[in-house]
């Protein structure tokens, strides 16, 4: 169990330590190894294009993430063999405060001499008026691809964020992640979401935000719908990502997959993971079926032809298909191309 705690709660509930990292027990090593490709500047991806109206210009696979205390050496030097799309190295909550400047150089030493093989590397850092500026300070000269920023309830510490990424980095391409956990949060999903172009997910922390309202934890989720449905609502508007809280019951792999199902309706990119065990059944649900890649194929080929044709409409099945339908069959086709999956070819099957 990478949390130590073997899996208790409730169906969907989550112990204030599941969502921030939680605690640990000892870990194997692995193989030290050197970061590979990746290291060098790019431009923001999933970057918004003009403004509050941008789409999302580069779909980036944020299926699963898995936080990783950022006080456990053997864990950190594990966590690239859990084949989850990002790893959050965590300062906050994991993190006692006697062991916050030994995480730091650990968390820096690690960006700086790991590697992290395909998964996207990201640091959950202290809120910024209680050690979050040592934590940017300590860990951004070393190139992160994303910054975490717990409870954010309004667009002013993602502008601090964004003048110390110019000041301690070269690297362009430092994106931020808001991590809303409170009702004024979700009250501002979309200022927040638009608030910059290193903006390119909202995610939502469940167990902060209930204790924020005073409501009780579900196994059915109830108390989080509206939040949820604010912060999907916000992160499209703005065109960026929405990912979703963890799942605190580690032994129900049904639930959990039921519950994924359920947020990826929503209009969820992707889900936090609390052990390893649960990213397998994650990428399930986040990862297109042969049938769902067979139809996205047929509507952006025949939105094609349509095109070719000379016709502003395209019909599939005695049904007209509209630019948002088109939008979301190259979405399933991007993600089933970026999890390693083959996209058939619809034009050399004679398809329309």
């Amino acid at each position: 169990d990478i949390n130590g705690g073997g899996g208790g709660g409730q169906g969907e509930q989550e112990g204030g330590d599941h969502e921030n990292g939680g605690g640990g027990n000892g870990e194997t090593e692995v193989e030290n190894q050197e970061r590979g490709e990746g290291q060098g500047e790019t431009e923001v991806e999933n970057k918004k294009v003009g403004g509050s109206q941008g789409t999302v210009a580069n779909h980036k696979l944020r299926r699963s993430r898995i936080y990783i205390p950022g006080n456990k050496p053997r864990m950190i030097l594990k966590a690239c063999q859990f084949g989850a799309d990002t790893i959050i190295l965590d300062l906050e909550d994991s993190v006692p405060p006697e062991e916050k400047d030994s995480a730091r150089y650990l968390v820096a030493a690690s960006l700086e001499n790991l590697g992290f093989g395909s998964s996207e590397r990201m640091v959950r850092i202290n809120p910024l008026d209680v050690g979050g500026i040592r934590d940017l300070e300590a860990v951004l000269p070393f190139g992160p691809d994303a910054i975490v920023l717990p409870k954010c309830e309004s667009p002013d510490p993602i502008h601090q964020i964004e003048k110390l990424i110019q000041i301690n980095t070269n690297r362009s391409s430092v994106e931020i992640l808001p991590l809303i956990e409170t009702a004024k949060g979700v009250i501002n999903a979309y200022e927040i979401a638009t608030s910059s172009p290193r903006v390119t997910a909202l995610t939502f922390g469940g167990e902060d935000f209930t204790r924020d309202i005073g409501a009780e934890r579900t196994s059915a989720g109830d108390e989080l719908f509206l939040a949820r449905s604010m912060i999907v609502l916000g992160a499209k508007a703005a065109g960026i990502q929405a990912l979703d809280t963890v799942y605190a019951n580690v032994k129900d792999l049904d639930g959990l997959r039921q519950n994924t199902r359920r947020i990826r309706a929503m209009g969820f990119d992707g889900k936090g993971a609390i052990h390893p065990n649960q990213i397998p059944v994650i990428h399930e649900v986040f990862t297109p079926t042969e049938e769902e890649i067979q139809k996205a194929v047929d509507i952006v080929y025949a939105a094609k032809e349509a095109v070719a044709r000379g016709e502003g409409i395209a019909v599939i099945g005695g049904k007209m298909i509209d630019v948002p339908v088109i939008r979301r069959a190259e979405r399933v086709i991007e993600t089933a191309r970026m999890s390693g999956l083959i996209v058939p070819d619809a034009s050399s099957q004679g398809k329309s």
